[in-house]
């Protein structure tokens, strides 16, 4: 069915009540029978709401073409103009405006719900009618608290109006939770797709129909990819979906039963993405694209799970990165919980279908230092706890409708324009790393593994200013002619190649982990240490506020997500010289993802292993041997208590070669085999792998 006419469908119900509370909305921009400052809040508000009701009528009409680049660019700038940086200070989507403005609680709480009702921007777009009419109800709902209480010549309490938006977002649920469960499994939701179907990309005025905000960032990345011969874009979508086929076959996990992949990716790359629907539509399986979710309800701090721009001002973003904390609490997670229940059992058939993603992540963004604003929302100690029981809960109820060892994934890098005016050569190398010779590398890795595989522990340690200093605790190989403890990752789910990873033994792993700078999400750590307790996070520090406490709370937030404590779930060994050595020639180090920085020398994560759900499956190298440490003792928790088993995240951290001086495999009868010294690879039959670093001591 065409995405227009089945939205045309569930919207009938809806529509009355949106054109009522459109007609309402319209009257209270010139009302003013509440107090000055909260009166001008609801009139601008209601401003931006008719706009919106306008917008949807624009679009239900208007066509491809029927607009020129200026008058989209205009409308878009107009949409999102109240929080680009320029104009924030002055925005109620600003948390520390509003406060000033009307008052401490106040301001926070209606601040929330200015940015809730701004998720009626992509609703109009994507033609939500359902949506829209329950946003514009509880904008009402808030206001009648104000025209109630002036009848008696005074304001409504903080906790009434903190008690109608709990309720609301409560009751709505059923529709929002589910519809977010909805989007990630049915094809037929096909807004996304459709504009990547049919869109000219020599006319980038596409990019315009996503509602997202379209910064010169996806300007620019979609006319340099229209610019790219199309053998160029051929070679990027086939390595990134034949790295998904490779995974289901490394795996042992049989694709022919699915029927649909997720592609996740930031706007601008629509010509490789429309390749990759070709050619995952050739392997049998319909593209589903869903947007990162605009609601608090369904997002999750620090992370966006779907397609996205790079928005209008990450520093919004991040002083709402907590307004959960308004409705999170103990009867909210269980009716959460209920509804995803309820919506997996609902699209169970289509749960089945499900192959995993297919990610497209970006890098060379500016540096984002964030400001903590006291005004900004945060959890308690007693919600961060919540937080944490309901994501584990929520991938359980998950587990159980998508197993994790029936699916697969791939993820793939490139840069955007705003790393700089090298970006076209800096993208012509990424693509030449992401199609490194798989049967070298996996010759060399496997020397790597045969000497790791000798030992009980390993030993590293960091050189100059950086101070890592730490053992890792290994599985005991009982038969070493079929066993082995570190995977043999090359190109398939994880690209580009280069690393032999293991999920470490926890007692046993002590030590300090260093490294002077690394992004992890939006956010770049400056001088990040954490130090290890036989396996365990117990203390953690870096330099990105002069507070301790901030910067501790950041951490906790990005890295610990909110646990107290966290196992080390996976150690490896980078490999990827080419990558490092590109790196240096650009000096981009520092801007790289984690997805090509984890193979420029050890790295090590933080949560789950990188089996989690599936450590029952048996892995195999490319020689046959099966890898044995797929669990730790928190993992195994599992046949007990999956609740201690999981934690619902992994965050890798790589120290880079420049930073290592090296690392050893430690025997059981203490000899030390070198694997790194000096930063340099240093047994034999690595020599492939210093040769990068030799070009770059040439030119230094």
């Amino acid at each position: 069915m065409d995405y227009r006419k089945l939205m045309k469908e569930e919207n009938e119900s809806a529509s009355e009540r949106f054109w009522l509370s459109m007609s309402r909305i319209r009257e209270i921009r010139t009302e003013e029978e509440i107090p000055a400052p909260f009166c001008k809040y609801f009139q601008k508000v209601a401003g931006f709401l008719v706009m919106l009701g306008d917008l949807f009528n624009e679009l239900e009409l208007e066509k491809p073409g029927d607009k020129t680049f200026n008058e989209l660019e205009k409308r878009n700038q107009i949409l999102y103009q109240d929080i680009l940086p320029a104009n924030y200070e002055n925005s109620y989507g600003n948390p520390a405006f509003a406060a000033e403005r009307l008052g401490e609680g106040y301001g926070q709480l209606l601040s929330f719900l200015y940015a809730e009702l701004r998720g009626e921007i992509v609703y109009a777009y994507e033609g939500r009618l359902k949506d829209m009419a329950a946003y514009n109800e509880l904008f009402l709902e808030v206001y009648s608290l104000f025209t109630m209480a002036a009848w008696e010549k005074r304001l409504p309490s903080v906790q009434d109006i903190k008690e109608a938006l709990y309720w609301h977002i409560s009751d709505y649920c059923d529709q929002t939770v589910v519809y977010r469960i909805r989007e990630c499994l049915d094809p037929s939701l096909s807004f996304a797709t459709d504009i990547i179907r049919e869109a000219d990309f020599s006319d980038i005025r596409y990019l315009y129909y996503f509602g997202e905000y379209i910064s010169d960032q996806e300007l620019k990345t979609a006319e340099f990819l229209g610019s790219l011969p199309q053998e160029t874009i051929d070679k990027m979508a086939d390595t990134y979906t034949e790295g998904y086929r490779k995974g289901f076959e490394v795996m042992g996990r049989d694709l022919s039963k699915k029927e649909t992949v997720v592609i996740r990716y930031e706007l601008g790359f629509e010509r490789m993405i429309k390749k990759a629907i070709e050619n995952f539509e050739a392997l049998g399986l319909k593209v589903i694209l869903y947007r990162s979710p605009v609601s608090a309800v369904n997002k999750n701090p620090g992370r966006n799970a779907g397609y996205f721009s790079l928005g209008p001002n990450k520093q919004y973003v991040y002083d709402h990165r907590f307004d959960s904390s308004i409705f999170l609490n103990k009867a909210f997670k269980d009716r959460k919980l209920d509804m995803i229940k309820v919506a997996y059992e609902k699209y169970k058939d289509l749960a089945k279908k499900y192959a995993g993603p297919a990610v497209v992540e970006t890098f060379g963004q500016k540096e984002f230092v964030p400001v903590n604003k006291k005004e900004a929302l945060k959890f308690t100690e007693k919600q961060e706890k919540l937080s944490v029981a309901m994501a584990g809960e929520s991938a359980r109820i998950s587990q159980n409708y998508v197993p994790g060892d029936e699916t697969s994934f791939t993820i793939i890098a490139f840069p955007v324009p705003e790393i700089g005016k090298d970006f076209k050569e800096i993208f012509k190398e990424t693509i030449e790393i992401n199609t490194l010779d798989y049967e070298k590398y996996k010759v060399i890795q496997q020397k790597i593994i045969d000497i790791l595989d000798q030992a009980k522990e390993v030993e590293i340690k960091g050189r100059g200013e950086n101070c890592t200093n730490i053992t890792v605790a290994l599985h005991q190989i009982q038969n070493p002619d079929r066993e082995t403890n570190f995977e043999n990752c090359v190109a398939d789910v994880n690209i580009p190649l280069g690393e032999v990873f293991t999920s470490p033994v926890l007692k046993g792993t002590n030590g300090t982990l260093h490294v002077s700078s690394v992004y992890i999400g939006d956010i770049m750590f400056k001088n990040l240490k954490l130090v290890f307790k036989d396996g365990m996070v117990t203390d953690y520090f870096c330099e990105n506020f002069s507070d301790p406490e901030e910067n501790k709370g950041l951490i906790r937030q990005v890295i610990m997500k909110n646990h107290n404590l966290l196992p080390m779930g996976e150690f490896a060994v980078g490999t990827n010289t080419v990558a490092y050595a590109m790196a240096e020639k650009f000096r981009i180090i520092e801007k790289l993802p984690i997805l090509i920085v984890e193979k420029m020398g050890p790295h090590f994560a933080v949560g789950d292993t990188c089996y989690s759900w599936a450590e029952d499956s048996p892995v195999y190298n490319p020689n046959g041997k099966e890898v044995i440490a797929r669990d730790n003792e928190i993992s195994l928790l599992r046949k007990e208590d999956p609740g201690k088993a999981y934690f619902s995240c992994h965050t890798d951290i790589t120290i880079p070669y420049r930073e290592l001086d090296s690392i050893y495999a430690v025997t059981s009868s203490g000899e030390k085999l070198p694997v790194i010294l000096e930063g340099r690879f240093a047994a034999e039959g690595l020599e492939e792998l210093n040769r990068p670093f030799a070009g770059l001591e040439k030119n230094s």
